[in-house]
């Protein structure tokens, strides 16, 4: 048994994956995607970057973001590492630590000094904590896919390992553990904006996960999986209206 799976345990989380999990196979095994599936992967990726910026606080219109009018250094990183994803998933499973140090000099540059970007700034027990993440991404078997991508989020938003726009890291490494665990192999669930859509409760969750009780971990566990549903359900509504 792995260390994840004892949160299976806790009340309500083994079902709600279960419902996440489901919900995205439905929208995977959809045929439709053969005809839009990169039409709505590059739709999906520009929203998810929107998305990770707005709840990083820069709140834009997407309509800008689309037309490239917006030069926020976070937004523009946010839209670097969203491109970036499909071709860190390789460097992710084989050198975590590599990937995520990718991940922040894309997000960062322009927002922090440069000689900041890719190096945590960890002392501590907080250093052997993030150690210990890069060990769990590292592990072959740790657990349902879901499950690890919600836990390897909270950690980097509790941990904030980089300067600056963390979070934007952390939503991307929740999205490349989907993508490496076969959760999501394309990346086509909009998981990002389904944060957005919840963000108060994203914010609450992401803060009760700190506190390090069971309770504020199913509280986080709970809104990973609506915010996977929600995604899931707006990746559908973009297939469609992508779909002769």
């Amino acid at each position: 048994m792995t260390v994840l799976n004892r949160l299976l345990d806790l009340p309500d989380v083994a079902p709600a994956l279960e419902e996440a999990r489901t919900a995205v196979d439905a929208l995977l095994a959809e045929r439709s995607l053969r005809r839009t599936g990169g039409r709505l992967a590059a739709e999906v990726s520009l929203r998810c970057a929107h998305a990770s910026a707005a709840l990083e606080g820069v709140e834009t219109d997407l309509s800008d973001v689309r037309d490239g009018t917006v030069t926020d250094p976070v937004v523009q990183g946010a839209l670097r590492v969203a491109e970036a994803l499909p071709g860190l998933a390789d460097t992710y499973t084989r050198a975590p630590g590599q990937a995520l140090a990718k991940l922040h000099l894309l997000a960062a540059r322009g927002v922090v000094d440069d000689d900041q970007l890719g190096r945590p700034a960890l002392t501590g027990r907080a250093a052997l904590r993030f150690g210990g993440l890069l060990g769990l991404l590292a592990d072959p078997d740790p657990g349902p896919g879901l499950l690890h991508a919600a836990v390897v989020h909270a950690e980097l938003l509790t941990l904030a390992p980089f300067p600056g726009p963390n979070g934007v890291v952390a939503r991307a490494a929740a999205r490349l553990t989907l993508i490496t665990r076969g959760v999501d192999p394309r990346g086509l669930v909009a998981v990002d904006v389904g944060h957005l859509d919840r963000a108060p409760e994203y914010q609450g969750s992401a803060t009760a996960y700190a506190a390090g009780t069971d309770d504020g971990v199913r509280s986080w566990l709970r809104h990973v999986t609506e915010a996977v549903r929600a995604g899931a359900a707006r990746t559908a509504e973009l297939n469609a209206a992508l779909t002769p």
